[in-house]
């Protein structure tokens, strides 16, 4: 029987391939922001889902006029350019002047994502960054919440409107963070976890509704889109880190991952394969840091919030993470000690 020869194919890498393109998965996560946009309608009216429109036109006109003013190819058919203006517009408050998501998109687009050379180059999350702009610009504007629509009133017609003819139904509202950081030093936070979980309270366009959320990270995890280790190191170092830096910290647990962006961040922003670390343990560090800067500025810091400012501190300290936690390749062994005294 004739000896028979097997060709031996060498080729560059990667090696590995995958069914997943950039465009599907920026479709799935996509998706998955129109749980909470929704959710988001639903609580504020249809001026919410204006605003989110209006930082997806920017964001994606950004993208297209650099790439014309440079020559070169339109990249906006990836789609990475349209999740970073749906994170964005979500992370904005459901009464924003009209011009806070079109800069916020130029933004997010221009300055953070483009011209450090396109997607998979930026180094921080565009829209975190974009938001924590905004915040020091538009203060009083990104600070100025609004309870949800109430159906069972009267007005709840003129509410889904209302900011389109008539401002004057808007209820401002104390968010949950801002009774959190009062009663920080008396050990119970009275806020109504219920109301917390449904949305009915005040905060951004898509950080209110938790159970939207959920199902935004559930569809995430099944279709592997994230990393689970992330969003979970996340989430549990928030809430160890409520028991270290508040009076009776079990009471504020719950009131810390409900309130404010930390579901939204943990799912959304932290996940961000560009912005975030390459090795297992690197992930651990990223995403416990990342709970307990957030932490440290809701108890310590001057704002109520610290999700943002967390993602966008985390994100700057992810090349020491991946330099300091890098993997060793596969059949490494480290070579033996020369002894004292040995000529290098």
């Amino acid at each position: 029987m004739p000896e028979v020869k097997e060709k031996l194919i060498v080729t560059s890498s990667p090696h590995v391939g995958s069914a997943l393109t950039t465009k599907k998965i920026m479709l799935h996560v996509i998706i998955a922001l129109c749980f909470p946009l929704i959710a988001g309608v639903v609580l504020y009216g249809f001026y919410a889902l204006f605003v989110v429109l209006l930082a997806v036109a920017s964001s994606v006109g950004s993208e297209w006029f650099y790439n014309l003013i440079r020559k070169k190819p339109d990249t906006t058919g990836d789609l990475s350019a349209i999740v970073t203006g749906m994170i964005l517009g979500l992370n904005l408050p459901p009464t924003v002047p009209f011009y806070v998501p079109l800069i916020g998109g130029i933004v997010a687009i221009m300055l953070v994502k483009m011209l450090f050379g396109g997607l998979g180059k930026n180094f921080a999350n565009p829209a975190a960054t974009a938001r924590v702009f905004l915040l020091l610009a538009w203060g009083t504007q990104m600070m100025t919440f609004i309870a949800p629509i109430d159906y069972s009133s009267g007005v709840a017609a003129a509410r889904l409107f209302a900011g389109f003819v008539d401002e004057t139904a808007y209820v401002t509202s104390a968010t949950p963070l801002a009774v959190i950081k009062g009663a920080a030093a008396t050990g119970s936070a009275d806020v109504n976890l219920l109301d917390m979980f449904l949305g009915n309270i005040g905060g951004t366009i898509g950080e209110t509704c938790k159970i939207a959320l959920i199902a935004s990270l559930i569809y995430l995890l099944i279709f592997k889109i994230i990393d689970w280790k992330i969003p979970v190191g996340y989430f549990l170092s928030v809430a160890f880190f409520s028991l270290v830096f508040y009076k009776d910290g079990w009471n504020f647990i719950l009131p810390n991952l409900m309130s404010g962006g930390v579901m939204f961040a943990g799912i959304f922003m932290l996940t961000d394969y560009t912005t975030s670390p390459d090795t297992r343990l690197g992930t651990w560090i990223f995403a416990v840091g990342a709970g307990l800067m957030t932490l440290l500025i809701r108890r310590y810091g001057g704002m109520n919030e610290g999700a943002s400012f967390a993602v966008l501190l985390m994100n700057l300290l992810v090349p020491l993470i991946d330099k300091g936690f890098k993997s060793r390749p596969f059949g490494y062994k480290k070579p033996p000690k020369k002894p004292k005294g040995e000529a290098v």
